[in-house]
């Protein structure tokens, strides 16, 4: 069985983040330096919600707010959908699709270990699979 331990082998390992009183503005310039559409909001060591371009619309633009005013704890997603690294890619793949989200949150005892998103589980089914087709092709051949 494939886990999210599988996707992280191959993908940075990197937390981006914002404090709870950050502005929007900000964390909108953090999502758009390091090119993502998610960031998780920490406090010390502490998961506390996540803020993504989906919130920013509905809850910003959509209710005319400032980004310039606006602290993300007032906009951001503060239930949360966590996954472990045990999780596997089928479970992810559900829960996204259940709860209508593109980014999980990786909690192992307490701590944030990273963050996949739905781009990273597509990708993962699409490399798997092109390794069972091959290995497949390969066993015929032979």
């Amino acid at each position: 069985m494939k886990t999210v331990k599988h996707i992280l082998q191959n993908k940075s390992n990197a937390i981006h983040s914002v404090s709870p009183t950050t502005s929007v503005l900000d964390a909108l310039q953090v999502m758009m330096d390091k090119n993502i559409s998610a960031l998780l909001v920490m406090e010390s060591d502490q998961l506390k919600g996540i803020f993504t371009e989906r919130d920013y619309a509905r809850k910003i633009i959509l209710k005319g707010k400032s980004s310039k005013e606006t602290l993300i704890k007032e906009v951001m997603t503060a239930k949360l959908e966590t996954i472990s690294l045990n999780s596997s890619i089928d479970q992810c793949m559900q829960i996204m699709t259940n709860k209508h989200i593109r980014h999980l949150p990786i909690v192992e005892d307490g701590m944030v270990g990273g963050m996949v998103s739905i781009g990273d589980l597509v990708k993962f089914v699409i490399e798997d699979q092109k390794q069972t087709i091959e290995q497949l092709q390969s066993y015929i051949s032979s």
